[in-house]
């Protein structure tokens, strides 16, 4: 007979969401993928009352490392900023994306781009950044590397993603994606989720482009979830080759959050804002009544009926 936490793992696979991917994508990654040096998942010690939200919701920050090879992951820019937020009582989740160059209160440092948040504090910092422009503090930030991403993708053995517009970019892409649905491999998914310059929305499209890519993560996660120790094995896998301060009993909690996720009740919204310069620099000056009013709305049950 299964042992019964071996059933709930498997429910758990079973109702994986996109909030859920995102937060805890080291969960279902085979061990071969991952290493120390990839992915880091911080547990922020609440520093202010007002941005703490019900016991039922977790929120959980997702960065992608802009970090060279050599260069200390969580030290580095920010490029995918995500925020999650997943209810384990009624099964929603949530993600709010934010633009990487949208100019920000940085805690101690002035208005920067909101990407240099964990260059210049960690992922504390970043959480800081987050919390000024939503309002909301994230329980754990989660950032990996991007060789980490592509590996992952191709682990799960490629995602299918639906397409709005036809894009290129003479440098990550020079073919291009075509319009519709479109199936991809780790590289051209790294691609997808990175390309701006190519987009009518430029930043604003690609942070939209980034949770059609976790759309993509959570059809194939979902469709190989009730292959023997698939699920297992990635629990083992972040437990043993990730960097973070959370315990083991955090890290199942986690995977149980998962199994709380209606695939039905999942939102997501990105910030949206202008371009603009200050100086030489360009950048994007968001829309913080609506960064505020998302975080207001999401922040008791992880649940947006609007962007």
């Amino acid at each position: 007979m299964t042992p019964p936490s071996v059933r709930r793992l498997r429910r758990a696979a079973r109702a994986i969401g996109l909030a859920a991917v995102l937060a805890v994508t080291a969960l279902v990654v085979p061990q071969s993928a991952v290493q120390s040096t990839e992915v880091s998942l911080v547990k922020i010690r609440h520093a202010q009352g007002v941005a703490v939200g019900p016991k039922d919701v977790v929120w959980i920050l997702a960065v992608g490392s802009d970090a060279r090879p050599g260069e200390s992951m969580t030290r580095a820019r920010g490029d995918a900023l995500q925020m999650v937020g997943i209810n384990t009582r009624t099964g929603s989740a949530t993600a709010i994306g934010v633009p990487r160059d949208s100019w920000v209160a940085i805690p101690g440092h002035g208005r920067e781009k909101i990407n240099s948040a964990l260059y210049f504090g960690g992922p504390r910092g970043m959480a800081g950044a987050m919390r000024n422009l939503v309002g909301i503090e994230p329980d754990y930030v989660m950032v990996t590397r991007f060789p980490f991403f592509e590996d992952m993708i191709d682990d799960i053995g490629g995602i299918t993603v639906t397409n709005p517009r036809r894009f290129s970019d003479p440098n990550l892409k020079k073919e291009g994606f075509a319009k519709g649905r479109i199936r991809l491999r780790g590289y051209d998914a790294m691609a997808f989720s990175r390309i701006r310059k190519g987009l009518v929305g430029g930043d604003f499209d690609r942070s939209a482009n980034q949770q059609r890519t976790l759309r993509g993560i959570h059809a194939s996660i979902r469709a190989q979830a009730d292959e023997p120790g698939f699920i297992e094995r990635g629990v083992m896998t972040v437990m043993q080759h990730t960097d973070t301060n959370a315990s083991p009993a955090e890290l199942f909690q986690l995977a149980q959050a998962v199994a709380q996720v209606d695939p039905s009740k999942i939102s997501t919204c990105v910030v949206q804002g202008r371009v603009g310069y200050v100086g030489a620099a360009s950048v994007v000056f968001p829309d913080v009544a609506q960064a505020r009013r998302l975080g207001r709305d999401a922040r008791p049950d992880a649940a947006l009926e609007r962007c």
